[in-house]
């Protein structure tokens, strides 16, 4: 039996229990993993896992209930349990089940690698990796490294006549050496991830730059309080974008509690900046077909110029914002529908990230963030960071237990992107540089 003909099966249970609409959604999946710490294994994991979820709706009241267990005998109890919860909650005028088209043919998205690696291919990455890290001068000892390899397949049908299905395969290779002795050592990472195992980035070459990083951050000082330009590593320059795409996610724009809500079609970056969700990127790290929903999705420039033109919406707070769903429905088994972007990225700029410095005099090179102090209500912006100072132009000495501060609508509009973008973690960001932050040191 197909996965599609079970799902059916668990409607038409969910229809003589009494529910007036319904959809299902199956997710099931298969990892190995290794560890490797010094050249010896630490860890080896397989799993596999199978799960169901079922969503009624009595009305305008709606249940969801979950299992483990995909065996149609246990449909009609499932069901039951579902309208029963359904029955006792409060109406909710907005959720529903939308309409859906047809799914599109998802293997033009080629998510899917037929090849599972071999235990020992994934031994080897991790090896590699940590064997190039070690051999670098300064590198005392490692944090570990790891390989993995996932499978993932969704399916989903809705009583709004909606069926479709996807499969995704994933590959990661990282490492964490640490240099120095004692209270001055100083840890980095790197990683890669790839739905095809042959565009993982070289994991020896992955090694031997996290391992110069990783030295070169020896020994840092904390520099006086200053007011400065800020330039973010590629690596945690995306997360700036997360902090976006969550003040335009459409349940906090329902809700009135974001710094954008009353921002849309205003500018919110500079001129020539563009900010684009691509779901239907091939080999996409977060790519898919269609959304936790079912609907059709497509590229969108979310910034466009500078201005911002839409929300991420499911179908809920669409309706709550009197809109159309824009197809960022994103969903598990045990929880319902609501926005999130896919393969997000910010469009490079013209200057290199040599030339995106050369003119600061005094700045900071940020490589590592720790913490989540963002208010998303107000924008306010407080994180720790590590990294190094500039100075006239060039990177100069390491910094650490520093925090970086400010306002994201003043960092959004002070932004400029370098021209090194390359697509590695789902949400990519080239290098970027942000004027007037607040730096607190020593």
């Amino acid at each position: 039996m197909s996965d599609l003909d079970r799902l059916a099966q668990l409607l038409a249970a969910a229809k003589r229990a009494g529910a007036d609409q319904a959809d299902a959604l199956l997710a099931s999946g298969a990892s190995l993993s290794v560890g490797r710490r010094l050249g010896k294994i630490e860890e080896i994991e397989r799993a596999e896992s199978n799960n169901i979820g079922l969503r009624v709706f009595v009305g305008k009241r709606s249940a969801i209930v979950s299992s483990g267990a995909v065996d149609p005998a246990g449909f009609d109890r499932l069901a039951e349990q579902a309208v029963a919860m359904a029955r006792v909650v409060p109406e909710d005028q907005f959720a529903d089940i939308p309409e859906a088209p047809v799914p599109e043919d998802a293997t033009v998205l080629d998510m899917d690698d037929a090849v599972e690696p071999a235990l020992e291919a994934l031994m080897a990455r991790a090896a590699a990796a940590e064997e190039a890290a070690l051999a670098f001068p300064g590198v005392t000892n490692s944090n570990g490294a790891g390989a993995s390899w996932s499978r993932s397949h969704v399916a989903l049908v809705t009583s709004r006549g909606f069926a479709g299905t996807y499969s995704r395969s994933g590959h990661g290779v990282s490492v964490s050496p640490i240099a120095g002795a004692g209270v001055a050592m100083q840890r980095d990472y790197e990683y890669s991830s790839a739905v095809h195992g042959a565009d993982l980035s070289d994991p020896a070459t992955i090694g031997r730059e996290v391992a110069e990083r990783v030295v070169s951050r020896l020994n840092p000082v904390r520099p006086a309080t200053a007011k400065l330009p800020v330039v973010f590593h590629p690596r945690v320059a995306g997360s700036l974008l997360g902090h976006f795409t969550g003040a335009i996610n459409g349940a906090g724009i329902a809700r009135g509690t974001s710094f954008l809500k009353d921002s849309m079609g205003k500018a919110i970056f500079a001129p020539g900046i563009s900010i684009i969700d691509d779901p239907k990127r091939v080999r996409g790290l977060r790519s898919r077909i269609f959304d936790g929903e079912g609907q059709r999705v497509s590229r969108r420039a979310l910034i466009e110029n500078g201005v911002l033109t839409t929300w991420l919406l499911d179908s809920r707070s669409a309706a709550q914002l009197g809109l159309k769903t824009t197809g960022h429905a994103a969903r598990g088994t045990s929880s319902p529908p609501s926005p999130s972007a896919s393969n997000l990225y910010i469009e490079p700029g013209t200057m290199s990230a040599e030339e995106l410095i050369s003119d600061i005099k005094i700045g900071l090179y940020i490589i590592e963030l720790m913490g989540m102090g963002v208010n998303g209500i107000t924008g306010d912006y407080s994180r720790g960071a590590a990294g190094f100072m500039i100075r006239d132009g060039q990177i100069a000495e390491p910094v650490a237990e520093i925090t970086v501060a400010g306002n994201l609508r003043e960092m959004f509009m002070h932004l400029t992107p370098a021209n090194d973008l390359e697509f590695r973690r789902g949400t990519d960001s080239p290098t970027l540089r942000v004027e007037g932050m607040t730096m607190a040191g020593g």
